[in-house]
Formats: structure tokens, sequence, C-alpha cells
């Protein structure tokens, strides 16, 4: 019975350890507001320094369709804040919207290494935006699309950019394999665990 116990704890230390998780954050504090500063100063201290920066591929692109995309990625990231707070609804509203503004991709003003580019990732972003706009009520259905859309999110940023400067970031507890997301803020608010485990995760890259 012993050994079972701290085999337990031992999977639970882990998996905080893997979320570095800080023990500053789970205790109380009587200044809030200082700690929260705190936390968001060394996470911008943490991306200028340990991550790689990105600079989108393509550097001449049609000013509409720039704006689309740009749309797109709004959209995404709504979609993604939704899901920190736990809100399907939302972010089956955010999904609904992403789906529209994908059909308004004008890929012939694209050259022709930019529209191979965003083909390989256009339709798979638009079924994606569809299923989570359909699952206002399975949150758990809407992350497992959402990783996927994630990784074609950041495909098309790394390629236009968004309009901003994104972070991509990763969870290495979402369904034991982890996953990635991209995020207009340098704190890590998790996407895949909400409110559980919100601080859960690391910046990968810079993208400007």
């Amino acid at each position: 019975m012993n050994k079972l116990i701290m085999g337990f704890a031992l999977v639970v230390a882990i998996g905080f350890a893997a979320c570095n998780n800080n023990d500053n954050k789970q205790k109380s504090t009587d200044s809030g507001a200082v700690m929260a500063k705190d936390s968001a100063g060394q996470a911008m201290a943490a991306v200028d320094t340990n991550v790689a920066v990105v600079t989108p591929v393509f550097v001449q692109v049609d000013p509409k369709a720039l704006a689309t995309i740009k749309g797109v990625v709004d959209d995404y990231l709504k979609l993604k804040n939704a899901l920190t707070a736990d809100n399907g609804k939302g972010a089956a509203d955010a999904g609904k919207v992403m789906y529209d503004d994908l059909g308004k991709v004008d890929a012939s003003l694209f050259t022709a290494d930019q529209k191979k580019t965003y083909d390989s990732v256009g339709d798979d972003l638009k079924e994606h935006a569809e299923h989570i706009g359909k699952n206002g009520d399975n949150i758990a259905h809407q992350r497992e699309h959402f990783a996927m859309m994630s990784e074609d999110v950041h495909s098309l940023v790394k390629a236009f950019g968004g309009g901003q400067t994104l972070y991509y970031d990763h969870c290495p507890m979402y369904k034991d394999k982890g996953a990635m997301w991209v995020s207009e803020l340098a704190e890590i608010k998790n996407p895949y665990l909400g409110k559980k485990m919100p601080t859960c995760g690391e910046v990968k890259e810079k993208i400007k």
C-alpha cells in the first residue's frame, strides 16, 4: 500500500513539474495584482531570451488578402480565449465566424507560392472551424479540433504573419502527448486545460 501511495505521489509531482507550476502562484498573498504583474513580467523575460524568433516568410502580400488572413487569425484568437475560459458556446460562436471569414479569403490575390501555402491549410481550417462551431455543448470535442486547427494556424502565421506579435505555446499534458497553440499573449493561458490548470505550458516561438 505504501508503494502504491508513493507511486501516485510521484506521478502527481511529475505532472506539476511538467507544467512549470510555481508554488508561489498557488499561495494566497495580500497583493494579488502585484503577483499577477510579476508573473507576466517573468513570462515576457522568458520569451525574449529563451525562445526562437520567427519572421513571416512572405513580405509582399496583397493588402486585401493580408487583411482577410488577419481577420481569420483574430477569429482563432477569440476561439482560443473562449476555450481558456471553458466557454464552449463562446468557442462555437467564434468558430462559426471563423468559418465564414475563411470563405472570404480570395486566393486569386496570392502569388503562386503564397497560394500553395494557403491551400495546404485552408480547407482543413474550415473543417475544424465548422466542427467547433457545431459543438458548443461538447468542449472536449472542440479542443480536439482546436489542437489540429492550431497546427494549421501556426503554418499560416509563419507564412503571412497575423498583424501583431504572436507566440507559439506548448501544453505538455493535453491527452498525455501534449499540444500546441498560437496566442497573442506572452504569458501562458492554457486553452486545453482551461481553469483547471491555466498556466500549464511554455512559449516555444515568438512570431513577429
